[in-house]
């Protein structure tokens, strides 16, 4: 007997950061849910400090890519997470097969200013607050 995954689908506008990050946490859960992230307006490539501090915690997402969520629009999802308020404005509702659709914002960590360890710093804050906001709101929904 073949149990499917629950489909859930990341969305932020350049698929660079915070949805990749949330990506890389939800696939380290493992279990029930199968990950995918995407942007509205996607960046050429994942942050490289997004890289560095996901790496820190031992979680992986060198070879991710960003990608348009229009790539996605006619997979059927169970839940559909905007974890930027920009996303949740271009797409307040996802056009595509979705079950439930959820908004969980985190602050830009590409927009901080600073030395490359002031702005790392800002990335592990944006890391740890998807750890502890987004994955109860994942694992609640399992």
């Amino acid at each position: 007997m073949v149990i499917r995954k629950k489909q859930v689908l990341i969305l932020c506008t350049g698929n660079s950061c915070r949805s990749q990050m949330a990506e890389g946490w939800i696939r380290e859960l493992g279990g029930i849910w199968e990950a995918r992230s995407a942007g509205t307006r996607p960046a050429d490539t994942v942050h490289p400090l997004a890289v560095r501090a996901m790496a820190e915690v031992g979680v992986d997402i060198s070879r991710a890519k960003p990608k348009l969520v229009d790539t996605y629009l006619s997979h059927d999802w169970d839940l559909v997470i905007t974890v930027c308020d920009s996303a949740k404005e271009s797409c307040p509702r996802f056009p595509g097969p979705v079950v439930e659709q959820v908004h969980v914002s985190f602050p830009d960590p590409a927009a901080a200013e600073g030395s490359e360890q002031e702005r790392l710093a800002v990335f592990r804050c944006v890391r740890d607050a998807i750890r502890e906001r987004l994955l109860p709101e994942v694992e609640r929904r399992g």
